[in-house]
């Protein structure tokens, strides 16, 4: 999968956790390029560990997926 936007080709960005320190850091990677060559910022580790991230979006509007606020448990509206 790529990420195109126009003519230029967009990277996700991944968070990256220390095995050693736990420092949280991000980078700007090609979705088929892996952390193998990373090494933390903070201890200089390698191989940190990939996480998952949350996201958000800048559209403003409700979410009308089907894990949106109708329907369900309404214990997080």
């Amino acid at each position: 999968m790529t990420f195109v936007i126009g003519e230029e080709e967009k990277m996700p960005i991944y968070e990256y956790r220390c095995r050693k320190c736990e420092f949280i850091f991000e980078r700007f990677q090609k979705v088929n390029e892996g952390g193998e060559s990373l090494t933390c910022p903070v201890c200089g580790e390698k191989k940190p560990e990939k996480i998952l991230s949350g996201f958000s979006s800048s559209r403003g509007t409700e979410s009308t997926s089907s894990c949106g606020s109708s329907g369900g448990s309404s214990r997080f509206s």
